[in-house]
């Protein structure tokens, strides 16, 4: 007799388990406890087998009966009901573990360790507010260009022009790794170059007319302010590597008798793999302001300490501040505006592109040794450390004989 809701609802567990059966070898366990199990007994290729179709009441009676039905159905076919299932589930199994945030973050995990953890955060962060919730539950094989530029465009419609093509490249490098690890065929960024709205470059505001940069030199040399941010201020120019860097400056790395600053910049402690120190020769102008500045700070780790403690360095907005309470606007003058005003000054005084650009530390790798044997290209670059020094003392000094003519 087939069972009914309230028969079901009414039976209580007793002393050894027992089944009501439903027909056509399904049957209710219940078991001693009184928690019920839906069963089906069936016979295939000779032996009499049980599959499990799930508890009551999460699974009706309704319920019950279809997957009877289901399972009866492949039995017919010849097919395991048991195996099938385990097939399905492993099939969704891998699924999950294919899908483009399960791809992604799994992506993010073997970069992280090779990136500071102030980058890691904001490459994970970009992922999770602005990929993850419309792209993140799909198959990554069956992620196309289509699908992603909705994503990207919605980025942009808030005015995050720069984020969106951001976004862009985290998802080709996750869609490449996909590529690497058979997961994918292809990385469908490429076909989305030009679909979305160009990033306008950020350039930092600098000067490179020589009569300005008299005019900030002597400004610098009559700052007021704290000695370490005076001082910090007047190398800047005659090194011109990053205000990070610049502000990071620690003694140990200082080099008195080859006259050299060598350090790792911090845009390659990012990636642990690249470790390549850069060289900074120090002119003599250099040397003087680290002479003065040694007896205030040399007992510590930095050069540039914080003025609250000398276990830190200084603000990486002191230069800056600095800068503006002199007197020079956002779109005069930076503390990355250093580097421009060599870069520019420099090529126009006919020093080797090559020579400048490591100076910058814009090139990488053997980029550099292709073209100048390492000796002598250190050389080269220290006699234009000296000269470049040597030029920014003349235009210093020419920028007070404007002055005075002038008055």
């Amino acid at each position: 007799m087939p069972l009914t809701n309230t028969a079901i609802k009414a039976a209580r567990g007793k002393e050894k388990q027992y089944r009501l059966t439903d027909g056509q070898g399904m049957y209710l366990l219940v078991k001693p406890n009184g928690k019920k199990y839906w069963r089906l007994d069936y016979s295939l290729y000779g032996k009499r087998k049980t599959f499990a179709m799930g508890s009551y009441p999460a699974v009706s009676l309704k319920d019950a009966r279809s997957r009877r039905d289901a399972a009866k159905a492949l039995v017919a076919e010849g097919i395991d009901p048991v195996q099938h299932r385990k097939i399905h589930w492993q099939k969704r199994m891998e699924a999950a573990a294919n899908t483009f945030e399960a791809v992604g973050r799994e992506w993010f995990s073997r970069q992280q360790d090779s990136w500071k953890p102030g980058h890691a955060k904001t490459v994970l962060g970009r992922m999770e507010k602005n990929l993850f919730p419309w792209l993140g539950n799909i198959e990554i094989e069956k992620v196309t260009a289509p699908l992603i530029l909705p994503v990207l465009r919605r980025i942009e419609t808030r005015g995050a022009i720069e984020t969106a093509h951001r976004c862009k490249t985290i998802c080709s490098q996750i869609m490449r790794y996909a590529v690497a690890t058979g997961r994918a065929e292809r990385d469908p960024c490429a076909d989305l170059r030009g679909a979305l709205t160009p990033s306008q470059p950020k350039h930092m505001a600098t000067m490179t007319d020589p009569e300005k940069i008299g005019g900030l030199l002597r400004s610098i040399d009559s700052y007021e302010g704290h000695v370490v941010t005076r001082s910090a201020l007047k190398l800047a120019p005659l090194v011109f590597v990053r205000p990070g860097d610049l502000r990071k400056m620690e003694w140990k790395s200082i080099n008195w008798i080859k006259k050299q600053w060598v350090f790792i910049p911090e845009k390659r402690r990012k990636n642990i793999h690249n470790p390549r120190p850069l060289i900074v020769p120090l002119c003599e102008q250099a040397l003087q302001i680290l002479r003065e500045i040694h007896p205030l700070t040399g007992h510590g780790r930095f050069v540039f300490p914080s003025p609250r403690t000398d276990t830190r360095p200084m603000s990486n907005n002191a230069v800056l501040s600095a800068l503006r309470r002199m007197g020079f606007t956002k779109e005069e003058m930076c503390g990355h505006g250093f580097r421009s005003m060599a870069s520019t000054l420099l090529h126009e005084l006919d020093w080797p592109h090559a020579a400048i650009e490591l100076q910058l530390d814009h090139v990488h790798g053997d980029k550099v040794s292709a073209a100048y044997n390492h000796a002598e290209h250190l050389e080269v670059r220290t006699k234009m450390m000296q000269a470049w020094a040597d030029y920014l003392d003349e235009l210093k000094g020419r920028s007070v004989f404007m002055e005075q003519k002038c008055l």
